[in-house]
């Protein structure tokens, strides 16, 4: 066989791994967990802490659904206003005035500290003044995260019949623009991939993560892991917070939202570009040589399948074009689930080779960045060298 042969079978071999023996990474069944038994007869107190920074465009669409959650128990809102130069926290403030509803406190903690991230800065003093108000739960949850009125009552359900330390959910990002339509569907597809659900909430989990704009936590359990201050550094803070949990015994749960939505635009290529590259090094732990394995590796699973599939066909190597046709049938049919969850068409599916070099392209940009100083950049603040803080 011609050595392109080989290399397809390789690519065809990894996507039958990929398919089995990657906990079924690629279905989307994993949503939030069934109410076990009946609901709590009495239901425990919860805090929101909401860290913003520069978000008055979104904030009108989703601090008001967050004031307007269905809750029985207690329940108040906390918004961070993280040194913010458009308005944020007044504007927050008047949102709640108009808008009733749960209770509405705005603080501004200032500048961060040396060694801290600005939105772990942010949630070290949210999550400082709500457990002065002694809430069994803290809901963590980004400036740009609209909430069902029925999402905080559901997650409750799921952590106190569940027995859960962390229930995390990955909100559906926003998906309007052409190249919205191209890359998010396929973000959550790779982080699905890199963190299989299955794997997450076993309860022998053989992998961590969460998605940091939806999570409510346990209160005792966030002080037994010291977070945020265990994570201060972490640029990728919520794959570091279920890590923490992790660490102190807690468990852990993720999966894909029904209720709670991202309604952040990235309208441009650019945005969606800055939104990957910020954080892409760091998940490779800025090592030289897992950039060049997760380069070689995208190459060999995403672009080697149609470009075996296209010489094969024009040189007349048939085991190559077989190899290859069948590995890019198998990367589509696997993509699938994922698009009908975004409610996009099924003919994207076989583009996932050209979206996948551009996340290739974004990781090769975030290394560049990070070897130039710039490192993770957001809303005007650069952590040139963001690393997980040590323990102590």
């Amino acid at each position: 066989m011609s050595p392109l042969a080989w290399i397809a079978i390789a690519s065809l071999a990894v996507w039958g791994w990929l398919l089995l023996g990657q906990g079924f990474f690629w279905r989307t069944d994993q949503r939030l967990p069934p109410p076990a038994g009946t609901a709590p007869e009495d239901w425990p107190a919860v805090v929101v802490v909401v860290p913003a920074r520069d978000e008055a465009e979104v904030l009108p669409l989703s601090l008001p659904s967050l004031l307007a959650q269905d809750y029985p128990g207690r329940a108040e809102v906390i918004l961070v206003d993280d040194g913010s130069t458009d308005g944020t926290g007044t504007l927050a403030e008047e949102l709640a005035r108009c808008q009733g509803g749960l209770p509405l406190t705005v603080s501004r903690p200032g500048e961060p500290e040396p060694g801290w991230t600005g939105k772990l800065w942010a949630l070290r003093h949210g999550m400082r003044l709500a457990r002065a108000r002694g809430p069994e739960f803290l809901l963590l949850t980004d400036a740009d995260i609209a909430h069902e009125p029925d999402s905080l009552r559901l997650l409750v359900t799921a952590a106190t019949g569940h027995r859960l330390d962390l229930v995390s959910q990955m909100a559906r990002l926003r998906v309007t623009s052409g190249w919205e339509r191209l890359i998010v569907p396929a973000f959550v597809y790779f982080f699905c991939q890199l963190y299989p659900f299955r794997w997450i909430n076993r309860r022998r989990p053989l992998a961590t993560a969460a998605a940091g704009g939806c999570v409510l936590l346990r209160s005792e359990t966030a002080e037994r892991a010291r977070v945020p201050e265990a994570i201060r550094q972490a640029v990728i803070d919520d794959v570091s917070l279920a890590r923490a949990v992790r660490r102190a015994g807690g468990r852990v749960w993720l999966g894909l939202a029904d209720r709670v939505d991202s309604i952040r635009p990235y309208p441009r290529l650019g945005d969606l570009w800055r939104m990957v590259s910020r954080s892409a090094y760091t998940q490779l732990r800025h090592s030289p040589l897992l950039l060049v394995g997760t380069v070689a590796g995208l190459a060999l699973v995403y672009l080697v399948p149609p470009v075996a599939l296209a010489a094969g066909v024009w040189a007349g190597d048939a085991r190559a074009a077989w190899a290859g046709g069948l590995a890019w049938a198998v990367m589509a049919g696997t993509y699938l689930p994922m698009l009908r969850y975004y409610r996009q068409p099924a003919w994207l599916a076989p583009l996932l080779p050209f979206t996948a070099l551009l996340y290739l392209l974004m990781t090769v940009d975030s290394a560049v960045r990070h070897h130039q100083g710039r490192g993770a950049a957001w809303k005007g603040r650069t952590y040139a060298r963001p690393e997980a803080a040590p323990d102590r």
